[in-house]
């Protein structure tokens, strides 16, 4: 299964923690799933965040799929 933009998530020790970002910006994948489940769309996000793409929305949610899931970044559970 193609695990489509997940190269756009970093994680470094340095950056929030070691918490899984955007590319290795100061933006956890959390805070994006936060921000969806609160009811923004995508566009509203991008709209008031111009530092960050749809891609990056898109990679945010296939990394939390992939958590939840049992999967790694790896394919290996």
């Amino acid at each position: 299964m193609e695990q489509s933009g997940i190269g756009r998530i970093t994680i470094d020790p340095a950056i929030c923690h070691g918490k899984p970002c955007i590319r290795g910006m100061r933006w956890p994948v959390e805070v994006i799933i936060d921000l969806l489940g609160s009811g923004m769309t995508a566009e509203e996000i991008i709209s008031e965040h111009q530092e960050l793409e749809k891609e990056d929305i898109r990679a945010s949610l296939n990394y939390a799929r992939l958590m939840v899931s049992g999967q790694t970044l790896g394919g290996v559970a």
